[in-house]
């Protein structure tokens, strides 16, 4: 067997603290009266309606306007844009085209305390901002909901160069073009552009043929198409390798930031929690006595290897709450549900689990009479493919609930919106826990016990789940 050197152990302890430490509590500054954060903790997490609570609101189009159909979805889309893109997943969104409105359902952000409904809401109402930019230069990107990078922020020329505002877009719609290649009929997005606009763009395509124009919503770029040729008759075509509703949901966002008017807040008040605090405070201490119980059995029945699984376990809860937490820099502070709860929950059993099949596993070795060494070696191997097959098929299922019931897919008008959230939380925790698995409860502990082995009052076989006295 490979050799672990003994430092190595003390290595690994000191990582796992020091992130649990920094992702239960984070790190913050004082700069005079302002908090500044560092690195997110626990209490960055942004609990869903469930547990803390939120807003309702109704949206209608200002100025008494009667919307059709087709701009309250476009609308809806534009509201739908602004949570995903702060990870918002617990929500409810749906259009009332009879009643000429919008209602929309979502949790109060992780460091509101007032519960101030009308500032809640001035995000989502505030008239979305659409530009056509030269170039696709951007300050920062980070996984979408769907794992496709978002860009957000224009700097350096795409920041100096706006060559159109939404206002010069006056029709965006779905359209069909055929492959001059294959014969298909591929979908795209058809623009049509205002006399002002038509002139802005002709320009635009002459000056930049073969370069890049961006469409931005807000500071979020949502295509960066390709000039192909000079464009003057006031139309244009934006081409990829779109799928309808891809094609179509572009559209919809294009139109818009087009639209001939902008939302009101008709309505809105606060939502009560269905779960509240003080049922969290009571999960939270339910999971820590559950925690040190199971810490005592593993090291009581498993010696050595169930103080290492107590270790690892504890670093696998700390990547799972950095990840929801916002701890790191790529992604937002995730919006964490009663559902997204259970699946933090499974993926711990799922990590005692692991832990408890390499033990056993060792153990096993050891009374077939095999040294330590040859118990270790042996002990490893036989498990990882075990834990590799259960994590993996676990894994499929978690990511088959995050793509389904994800965020503006197909099946979101089968089951509504509410239900998507709530699923698509609990596959986001449970794919965290398990990745954190295959980190701390195969990785780290075998790198632990390994260089544990490796000292000599420590290289017993009773240690290890041998007999007493070996």
């Amino acid at each position: 067997m490979k050799r672990v050197k003994k430092p190595v152990f003390f290595v690994v302890v000191v990582l796992i603290a020091a992130l649990v430490y920094t992702a239960l509590f984070g790190v913050y500054g004082q700069n005079g009266d302002f908090k500044t954060t560092f690195i997110k903790g626990a209490e960055d997490i942004r609990w869903g309606i469930d547990i803390r609570g939120g807003v309702e609101a109704t949206f209608s189009p200002a100025g008494g306007i009667q919307a059709t159909s087709d701009e309250l979805e476009s609308a809806k889309s534009i509201i739908e844009t602004r949570m995903v893109s702060t990870n918002i997943t617990d929500y409810e969104l749906y259009t009332d085209a009879a009643n000429n409105r919008i209602i929309v359902r979502f949790p109060w952000k992780s460091e509101e305390m007032d519960f101030d409904p009308e500032a809640a809401i001035e995000e989502l109402a505030s008239t979305a901002l659409l530009t056509f930019r030269e170039g696709m230069e951007y300050e920062t990107m980070e996984p979408g909901s769907d794992g496709e990078m978002v860009y957000k922020t224009p700097s350096g020329v795409t920041a100096e160069t706006v060559i159109l505002e939404g206002t010069d877009v006056t029709k965006a719609s779905l359209g069909y073009q055929q492959d001059s290649t294959t014969g298909q009929q591929d979908p795209v997005v058809m623009l049509e552009f205002s006399e002002e606009g038509k002139q802005k763009f002709a320009e635009a395509t002459e000056r930049l043929q073969g370069q890049t124009i961006s469409i931005w919503m807000d500071d979020v770029m949502i295509s960066f198409p390709t000039v192909n040729s000079v464009i003057t008759d006031g139309s244009a075509i934006i081409q990829g390798s779109f799928t309808t509703e891809e094609a179509r949901a572009l559209a919809m966002r294009i139109q818009a930031g087009a639209l001939p008017f902008a939302l009101e807040t008709s309505n809105f008040n606060s939502l009560a929690p269905t779960l509240g605090a003080q049922a969290l405070d009571a999960m939270t201490m339910a999971g820590l006595i559950a925690f040190l119980l199971i810490a005592v059995l593993m090291i009581l029945v498993f010696r050595l290897p169930g103080v290492v699984a107590v270790i690892s376990l504890a670093g696998q809860m700390g990547i799972c709450f950095a990840a929801i937490s916002g701890f790191f820099p790529t992604f937002h502070s995730f919006t964490m549900t009663l559902p997204g709860i259970a699946g933090l929950i499974l993926s711990i059993g799922i990590g005692v689990d692991a832990n408890v099949l390499t033990a056993s596993r060792v153990r096993e070795e050891l009374k077939n009479g095999k040294t330590l060494d040859g118990a270790l070696q042996g002990g490893f191997h036989s498990s990882f493919w075990a834990i590799f097959d259960g994590n993996l098929t676990t894994a499929i299922v978690a990511v088959m609930l995050m793509g389904v019931f994800g965020p503006s897919n197909i099946l979101s008008a089968i089951f509504g919106q509410s239900t998507t959230g709530s699923i698509f939380s609990f596959g986001f925790t449970l794919l965290v826990g398990i990745i954190a698995n295959f980190i701390m409860g195969v990785f780290a502990t075998r790198l632990m016990t390994m260089s544990l082995a490796g000292f000599k009052s420590l290289h017993k076989k009773w240690l290890f789940g041998g007999a007493r006295g070996e």
